[in-house]
């Protein structure tokens, strides 16, 4: 009489969650969504198939958690680069420059995952990776237009359409030097399609407006006494 030994299900005895994201990371960001198999995928984490499904359901659901991860921790930090008081401009370019940075800082994995991942055939790893690029356009729009109501979508554009051609750029091993020259190129663009605040007034100007305003009032006091 012969037993069957069934696949073990569920998540296997010590499996770490986390470093199952970080590998994913490592996989999707380095050869793509498409181009990484499941194969690839469970022989990476050494679990098979089912105790893959079990912990994440399928690819693409273990691509948005790993898509998750990647934004909180390698992705462009829009929510501190993006505060308040900071001139729209100034704050703008940072993000530019330190997408630049971080698109080129691991040689293995160039690019945006986020922006790389709207691409993918996949119809639920696209709208994973839709969800995060418009919470980041959604986040610049909305910056943009409490100063600048009038320019918010053509500068979020300027800015998404900036974003994306850096990503592009990086996977085709462009150096963080020339893309950070396109990055403070586009800020200066940006720059100029924002007006301008109201120009102060000149000081013969307001050396003028003084004196005659103590000539009123001089008048006025010789009136009344």
């Amino acid at each position: 009489m012969t037993t069957k030994s069934g696949r073990p299900r569920g998540r296997p005895r010590g499996f770490d969650a986390d470093a199952a994201l970080a590998t994913g990371k490592r996989l999707f960001h380095g050869q793509g969504y498409d181009a990484v198999g499941i194969a690839a995928v469970t022989g990476a984490l050494g679990i098979n198939p089912p105790s893959f499904y079990a912990a994440f359901g399928s690819k693409a659901a273990f691509f948005a958690q790993v898509l998750a991860k990647y934004s909180r921790e390698a992705g462009v930090p829009f929510d501190e680069l993006l505060a308040d008081g900071q001139p729209v401009a100034v704050a703008l370019t940072a993000v530019l420059l330190e997408a630049a940075r971080r698109y080129t800082a691991e040689p293995e994995a160039r690019g945006c995952m986020v922006l790389e991942g709207l691409g993918c055939d996949d119809p639920d790893a696209r709208c994973a990776a839709a969800a995060h690029h418009q919470a980041a356009e959604g986040a610049i729009r909305r910056f943009v237009a409490q100063r600048h109501p009038e320019q918010a979508e053509r500068v979020t554009d300027l800015v998404a359409t900036t974003l994306a051609g850096l990503s592009a750029m990086a996977r085709q091993g462009v150096s963080a030097e020339r893309l950070v020259a396109v990055a403070e190129l586009a800020g200066e663009a940006i720059a100029q399609a924002l007006p301008s605040p109201s120009p102060s007034p000149a000081p013969k100007a307001k050396a003028k407006a003084k004196a005659a305003s103590g000539k009123t009032a001089g008048r006025k006091a010789t009136a009344r006494v």
